[in-house]
């Protein structure tokens, strides 16, 4: 569920409608603004849409832990 607006609780109205269907939901803080922003996958009517992650809003370098 998203909401493109900060102030909007739309998405979580409907998440919570959702679940107490029995689903299983996710809220995504930042909306489909920032998945998009972040480099995860969208699509529209023609097929996938290929974006570069934006440095504002994901590190544009992997992080890795060696422990």
């Amino acid at each position: 569920m998203y909401c493109w607006d900060p102030g909007c609780n739309g998405s979580t109205r409907a998440a919570l409608a959702f679940a107490t269907l029995g689903y299983q939901v996710k809220e995504m803080i930042g909306g489909y603004e920032y998945w998009a922003r972040e480099g995860y996958p969208t699509e529209n009517d023609h097929g996938p849409i290929v974006r570069a992650r934006d440095a504002l809003t994901a590190p544009l370098s992997e992080i890795s832990c060696e422990c």
